[in-house]
């Protein structure tokens, strides 16, 4: 069975619903230059796309439950 990536384990968590939260870059220090606004937009909780779950799920070693993309839906008839 393959390690998970420790890095990566630290940084995440992944839901109870199967979504992967984490903070936001630059949100730790260095904030006294940047606006009130972007310093606020830190606070909010991140979640990353279905895209990135692929990659994640192959260094954590186990699937995701969103890593699965969704069927492809045709145009509009």
């Amino acid at each position: 069975m393959q390690k998970g990536h420790k890095g990566l384990l630290k940084r995440i968590k992944v839901t109870g619903t199967g979504k992967v939260r984490f903070h936001s870059p630059n949100s730790r220090h260095l904030k006294s230059n940047k606006k009130g606004t972007t310093v606020q937009s830190y606070r909010k909780s991140r979640y990353l796309g279905a895209t990135d779950l692929i990659a994640l799920s192959k260094m954590l070693g186990r699937s995701l439950r969103t890593a699965k993309r969704p069927a492809a839906t045709g145009g509009k008839d």
